[in-house]
């Protein structure tokens, strides 16, 4: 059963960076750092066979086999077990030694108990040529030297061994996995939130593995904790919201809509069921595990302060905001087509709140209200423009407003101080003092003694600065 979530589309318009860094990096390591792996196994396999080690070991494996069954009733013991005798049965020696060689538990049960197995010289033997081995070969493995082991544990191995996979296969299903949850969760955290987020959930899921692996010499690699981590940081971040998820079930697959936090426990279901019933499939489920309750319980836990969501994160897409808005904006247009103002007024209105961003709307609202310009609302929509305009920076429209604004609405409703204080800053960005003197009448004739004083200084140093003395003096005197 495969369940995963499906809510979001990538926006390559902003791409998704530390993601794709990550999953290049996996690659990169694979291809130019574990690629180096089979030319040794291969070479520690060859001086293996050569030296006949196989006749020493095969028996004692065998042996140790049977005793974990009988004492631990281990099915993964059953299923190692049968694959030896199978591969003793079809003479394939060379996949036998690799068998033996890589089982570092009975790596370590041979040096644990070589006095009991072997003779002196026989013991010797084997010490010789297999220590030869493992220092300069299997010693040597990707796996052995940054991959997690239990019974080892170090701090760089939490990191290391999530950069690491045992084959093309194990790569690219974790890599897909890492693209379809890393961009959505990226987006929603932030880059560097992100990478550490995803970092850390590797640790958490390493650590976990280690728990229920306590004293284990077999590594575990590959990229699966971290991205467990990322489904449980996904349902998090969405909570109750019902979203999207892609079901595949043997030769059934659908799309279905349920609370994201719900398929936590699904998930959970799955792995802790697989780790006890699944058998002998070298999944490390509970680093699975491991991974999902980190994730989800680190956006829990700081959700509202480290790990918080970015505002924008559920806005909607430009692309889907932009054909949303244009439809919405050409039915208000239709309405003013139809003379219509009313209710044109009213979808500008709820344009307005859905976009408070757009200035087309604000502007489309100012010309409807100037139909009547004697009411209140043609001077509330000018002083929006006005403030709108400065915000942006559009100084010239700033004046154009103003003037338009003077010469039709001002006999109703005067404009106040701040505003024509408004107008002449922006006068002055604009180098226009023609403008700006204008809008120091109007400012001086509304009454504010301390705008006006303030508006004098920026006016005598404007004049100054232009070696306008006469100028400067008449502004001089007012102040």
């Amino acid at each position: 059963m495969l369940i995963i979530p499906a809510e979001n589309a990538i926006n390559w318009k902003r791409p998704p960076w530390i993601t794709l860094g990550l999953m290049l990096a996996c690659v990169l390591v694979f291809t130019f750092y574990q690629g180096a792996d089979q030319r040794k196994l291969q070479v520690a396999v060859n001086h293996y066979l050569k030296n006949n080690l196989q006749a020493l070991e095969a028996p004692v494996y065998e042996d140790y086999l049977l005793r974990q069954i009988r004492q631990q009733g281990n099915s993964e013991s059953v299923y190692q077990l049968q694959q030896m005798r199978q591969l003793q049965a079809n003479q394939k020696d060379g996949w036998l030694a690799v068998t033996l060689l890589m089982d570092r538990d009975f790596y370590q049960y041979l040096l644990d108990n070589r006095d009991l197995v072997w003779a002196s010289a026989e013991r010797e033997q084997w010490q010789q040529q297999r220590g030869f081995i493992e220092d300069n070969f299997i010693g040597r493995l990707s796996s052995q030297r940054f991959g997690l082991i239990p019974a080892q544990l170090s701090l760089h191995s939490l990191v290391s061994y999530q950069f690491l996979h045992g084959g093309w296969g194990h790569l690219l299903g974790n890599m897909v996995f890492l693209f379809l949850l890393g961009f959505t969760v990226e987006k929603a955290l932030g880059a560097a939130r992100f990478l550490l987020a995803y970092l850390l959930c590797g640790a958490l899921s390493g650590l976990m593995f280690t728990g229920f692996s306590v004293g284990s010499l077999v590594p575990l690699i590959g990229a699966s904790g971290a991205i467990s981590g990322l489904m449980g940081m996904y349902v998090a971040i969405y909570g109750l919201q019902k979203i999207r998820f892609f079901i595949f079930l043997g030769v059934y697959f659908n799309y279905f809509r349920a609370p994201a936090i719900a398929i936590l426990p699904v998930w959970l279901s799955k792995e802790i069921y697989d780790y006890w019933y699944a058998g002998a499939t070298g999944i490390a489920y509970m680093a699975h595990a491991g991974g999902l309750l980190a994730g989800a319980v680190l956006v829990g836990a700081l959700g509202k302060s480290w790990l918080q969501v970015k505002d924008t994160f559920f806005e909607p897409e430009p692309e889907a905001e932009d054909s949303a808005f244009t439809e919405a904006y050409g039915q208000a247009v239709a309405a003013i087509s139809t003379l219509d103002f009313e209710l044109a007024s009213t979808r500008f209105e709820a344009l307005r709140e859905a976009y408070p961003q757009r200035a087309l709307v604000l502007q489309h609202q100012q010309q409807l209200a100037q139909l009547r310009p004697d009411l209140p609302e043609y001077r509330h929509f000018s002083r929006e423009r006005i403030d709108d305009a400065l915000s942006r920076q559009q100084f010239d429209q700033v004046i154009a407003v103003w003037r338009e604004y003077l010469a039709k609405g001002e006999a109703h409703q005067p404009l106040a101080a701040e505003d024509h204080n408004r107008v002449l800053f922006a006068s002055l960005k604009q180098h226009d003092l023609s403008t700006a003197e204008k809008a120091f009448e109007r400012l001086r004739g509304a009454g504010s003694e301390l705008m006006v004083s303030e508006a004098c200084r920026l006016l005598v140093a404007e004049f100054e600065k232009r070696q306008m003395a006469p100028k400067a003096q008449h502004y001089r005197q007012w102040l």
